[in-house]
């Protein structure tokens, strides 16, 4: 009785071991995408202080070349909505990771107390001989 509860139970424990790694990678890279977020604010700053008459380059490989103001501005716009939504997306996918890390949780709970009282007979039993 005890030993497919207890495999059931081993199975479990891997599921929610696996979504424990599963929430780490997302929070990793919801940090990398805050680090992007707070870089692109600044350059977003410090292109909020220039006018027409300065220059604004890009670097493209080893090449810095030269790009428009508003180009520029247009394009850290972007990135910053891009890093945004992906931030959110990675927000909902925690949520649900947790969600199902709680259930798995619970269920792990459950089943080693099944375990435990399949176990006790045959103690009890080994108790008596």
């Amino acid at each position: 009785m005890a030993e497919p509860l207890q495999k059931k139970l081993q199975a479990e424990v891997e599921k929610y071991q696996q979504l424990q790694k599963d929430i780490s990678k997302c929070m990793s890279s919801r940090q990398k995408l805050e680090a992007q977020l707070t870089e692109n604010n600044i350059v977003q700053e410090e292109l909020g202080f220039l006018d027409a008459s300065n220059s604004v380059f890009k670097l493209i490989g080893p090449v810095l070349v030269k790009q428009d103001m508003e180009e520029a501005k247009a394009t850290v716009g972007k990135r910053l909505e891009y890093i945004a939504g992906e931030i959110k997306r990675y927000e909902a996918q925690m949520q649900d990771l947790e969600r199902k890390s709680e259930q798995q949780r619970d269920l792990l709970g459950r089943l080693q107390q099944d375990f435990q009282k399949a176990q006790a007979p045959g103690k009890a039993a080994a108790l008596k001989a």
